[in-house]
């Protein structure tokens, strides 16, 4: 698809591959190459499930800082908005979407993992946020996500120290999922998502849409969108052989509609 992103796919399976050597650093080409990829696998139907993956040495190890180096702040207003909103792709796909981390995840690279549904870490991989290191703090939904997920005390502690944290720390404060040898990565990942590939895809994108979007309302609002997604799904095709198989006590057959 692009020079340094490619999206490949296979047996539902929609794998986003960065690969810009040494390092995975994302420019604002890789940016928009990333925006591309996730907006193509989102609307395929042919794809289930998604796996970005960096290959077998690096996730990503942040922006391109000498890209940065000589922006203005007139320059940055121009781009902060399109770089989050790049990322933020990730997170509006609307199918099950996992990192499969190896090597590094810093920097942007961690805000795109941190957009994923799921993050598959290696064991001797590195995680952070260091930009604070940098004279600046998280621009690509590093400050939001990773509070959402880890906690606003543990967040504060990764940005304002700018620290990496291994694959055991990551995984004991819920910013890895899994974390396996580095061989096994990828195949973690496909494992991951495999039990989605035949079910009932509707139903999968109003659970992802119900979970994400209630994290931004309070309590009676998500309750509300709940309900509205709840009740959306009896005009499925899947909901009516759900149930089916059920009374039947057989194995569903889901369709995607």
């Amino acid at each position: 698809m692009g020079e340094f992103v490619r999206l490949g796919s296979g047996d539902g399976i929609g794998t986003i591959r960065l690969d810009r050597p040494p390092m995975n650093a994302l420019n604002t080409q890789v940016q928009e190459e990333l925006r591309a990829a996730a907006t193509a696998a989102a609307a395929d139907p042919e794809v289930r499930a998604v796996i970005v993956y960096g290959g077998e040495k690096v996730f990503a190890a942040g922006a391109d800082i000498k890209e940065m180096a000589d922006m203005s702040y007139v320059d940055m207003a121009e781009r902060a908005a399109e770089l989050s909103g790049a990322l933020g792709a990730f997170a509006r796909i609307p199918k099950p979407v996992v990192a499969a981390i190896t090597g590094y995840a810093l920097g942007g690279g961690c805000e795109l993992a941190l957009a994923c549904d799921w993050r598959v870490v290696a064991e001797d991989a590195k995680l952070g946020q260091p930009e604070i290191k940098l004279g600046v703090i998280p621009g690509a939904g590093g400050t939001q996500r990773l509070a959402r997920l880890v906690g606003p005390a543990r967040a504060k502690d990764l940005i304002m120290s700018g620290r990496m944290v291994d694959a055991q720390e990551a995984l004991r404060i819920g910013l890895a999922d899994r974390v396996v040898p580095a061989a096994e990565v990828y195949s973690a990942a496909v494992e991951l998502v495999t039990p989605f590939l035949t079910g009932p895809t509707q139903a999968l994108r109003a659970a992802k849409l119900a979970v994400d979007g209630g994290l931004e309302m309070d309590l009676n609002s998500g309750l509300a969108w709940e309900s509205q997604l709840f009740a959306g799904l009896f005009a499925t095709d899947d909901r009516r052989e759900g149930m089916a198989a059920f009374v039947e006590k057989r194995r569903p057959d889901f369709t995607g509609r």
